[in-house]
C-alpha cells in the first residue's frame, strides 16, 4: 500500500509539472554551436564557454542588470526535446527558455519563476526552431546570470544531427627502420611524405618510432628526416623498441619527443580535440596499477562524448605477434566507459575489425579496433585470421587517414602512392 501511495504521488508530480516530466533520449545538439549573449562580464567569460561541453569555464553576463540572455544557433532547424541548464553561484531567479526559428519571434519552451541555481533539467519540451535562448528576467544574487553549460537536445531537420566540430588525424605505428630516402627501398620517408601531404590536425603514432634500439641517435639519423618534419604536431607513445634503447628503456624516445611525450611526467597522456577525447597508452607497462589507476581516473573526469585510445600491443590482430592479453585489462576499462576507438600497431600489416567487447564478441555497443602498423618497418603475413576481422592487408605501406566529427568516425588507409586501399564504414560514438 506504502509503494502505491508512492508511486501515485510521483505520478501526480510529473502530471502538475508537465515541462519537468519525461526523460528525453535524444541526441546532444548544442555542443560546440555559435553562441551569443546580451552581454559578458569580462573577454573570459564569453557565450561560447556555455557550449564547449567543459565544466570549468562559464559564460558571464554583467553584473547588476536585468534582463540578460543567451543564446545558440543550432546551426539548422531542430526539434528540441529538453535543456539543461548548470548555473554558477550567480544563478536567475526567474527565466524563460525559448525557441524562434529565425532569431527574431521567440515562442516560450519552459518558464522558471523560483530558480534557485544548481541544474535545472527541463525534459518533456516540444518545440521546433532554428535557435535556443535562456532570457533571465530576475537575477539570484546581487551578480548577473553566470552558466557553466546550456545543453540543447534533440533533432536537427528531423533527423540525425549533422557532423560538425570536423577534423582529420594521419596514424601509423613500426615507422623508422634505420635507413634514408637515399635507399629507394627505404619505406618510412614515403609514408611520411604521403602523412604530410593530408595535412590532418595532427598526428599519432603507435609505437616502434624508430629501430632498432630507439636510441637518440637512430632517431636523429632516421626518424627526424621523415616523420620528424611534423614532430611538433604529433602526439606519439612508446612501443617495444623504445625499451631496448642501452641508455635505458625509453630513454632516447623521451630526449627525442621531449613533453610532448610525457606531459604530465608520465609515458601516458590524454587531450581532448572537438568532442574527442584522446587517451595516449604505454603498452610496456599495463601491468603497473598507476597507470590502470591514472586511466580509471582519466576517463571519470571526461567530459566529451567521443572517446579514443592508441598504444602500441593490441588485444586483437591476425598478424605474426597475434593477439596480446596484457591489452585485455584496458579494454575492459574503456569498454565501461563506452570508448569508441582504439588503434594499435607491433605487427606489420594493416587490419580492422568490427566493434565487439573485451572478449572478442561481436555488438554493435563494442570497440572498434584499428592494426596500423604500416608505417614504415618491414611487412607481416597474414597468419591466423581472428573472429571480427573485416579487413586485412599487408605489403602494402601506408597510413590511416581518420576523420572525425562530433557524432562519428571513420577512416581510410592510404598507401604511399596516394590510393586508398580500403574504407571504413561510418560509426557513431557510442
Amino acid at each position: 500500500m506504502v509503494i502505491t501511495a508512492v508511486l501515485l504521488l510521483v505520478g501526480g508530480l510529473l502530471l502538475a509539472y508537465p515541462e519537468r516530466a519525461g526523460a528525453a533520449a535524444d541526441p546532444l545538439i548544442s555542443r560546440g554551436k555559435t553562441a551569443t549573449a546580451s552581454s559578458v562580464e569580462t573577454s573570459s567569460f564569453g557565450p561560447q564557454n556555455a557550449f564547449d561541453g567543459s565544466s570549468t569555464t562559464r559564460w558571464a553576463s554583467a553584473e547588476g542588470k536585468d534582463p540578460q540572455w543567451i543564446r545558440v544557433d543550432l546551426g539548422a532547424n531542430a526539434t528540441v526535446s529538453r535543456v539543461a541548464l548548470r548555473w554558477e553561484a550567480a544563478y536567475a531567479k526567474t527565466y524563460r527558455v525559448e525557441i524562434s526559428a529565425d532569431g527574431t519571434t521567440w515562442t516560450r519552451l519552459a518558464n522558471e519563476t523560483a530558480g534557485n541555481g544548481g541544474t535545472d533539467d527541463w525534459t518533456g519540451l516540444s518545440g521546433t526552431g532554428r535557435y535556443l535562448r535562456v532570457y533571465g528576467t530576475a537575477r539570484g544574487t546581487s551578480y548577473g546570470y553566470s552558466l557553466y553549460e546550456v545543453e540543447v537536445y534533440g533533432t536537427l531537420d528531423g533527423g540525425t544531427p549533422p557532423p560538425t566540430g570536423a577534423f582529420t588525424v594521419v596514424a601509423a605505428g613500426d615507422i623508422a627502420a634505420q635507413c634514408t630516402a637515399s635507399d629507394s627501398s627505404c619505406a618510412h620517408p614515403k609514408t611520411a611524405a604521403q602523412a604530410q601531404k593530408i595535412n590532418p590536425k595532427f598526428y599519432l603514432t603507435m609505437g616502434d618510432n624508430q629501430y632498432d634500439d630507439a636510441r637518440l641517435v637512430d632517431y636523429k639519423a632516421y626518424y627526424d628526416k621523415s616523420w620528424g618534419a611534423f614532430k611538433d604536431k604529433t602526439r606519439p607513445v612508446p612501443g617495444n623498441h623504445e625499451t631496448y634503447d642501452p641508455a635505458g628503456p625509453l630513454a632516447g624516445y623521451k630526449a627525442y619527443f621531449g613533453a610532448v611525450a610525457y606531459p604530465q611526467g608520465k609515458s601516458y597522456y590524454s587531450f581532448d580535440e572537438g568532442n574527442w577525447h584522446f587517451i595516449a597508452l604505454d603498452s610496456n607497462s599495463f601491468d603497473q596499477k598507476a597507470q590502470i589507476d591514472w586511466l580509471k581516473a582519466d576517463l571519470a573526469a571526461n567530459s566529451k562524448g567521443c572517446i579514443a585510445a592508441y598504444w602500441h600491443h593490441p588485444l586483437y590482430s591476425s598478424g605474426g605477434h597475434g593477439n596480446d592479453p596484457v591489452s585485455k585489462p584496458v579494454w575492459n576499462i574503456l569498454y565501461g566507459a563506452k570508448a569508441d576507438l582504439v588503434l594499435g600497431g607491433h605487427d606489420h600489416h594493416y587490419e580492422r575489425f568490427a566493434p565487439q567487447d573485451p572478449n572478442g564478441n561481436a555488438t554493435a555497443d563494442g570497440i572498434t579496433e584499428i592494426v596500423g602498423g604500416m608505417g614504415g618497418a618491414d611487412p607481416y603475413d597474414i597468419e591466423n585470421v581472428q573472429p571480427n576481422s573485416q579487413k586485412r592487408i599487408s605489403g602494402t605501406y601506408g597510413v590511416l587517414k581518420l576523420d572525425f566529427t562530433d557524432t562519428g568516425y571513420s577512416w581510410s588507409y592510404v598507401a604511399t602512392d596516394g590510393t586508398t586501399k580500403d574504407t571504413s564504414p561510418k560509426y557513431t560514438c557510442h
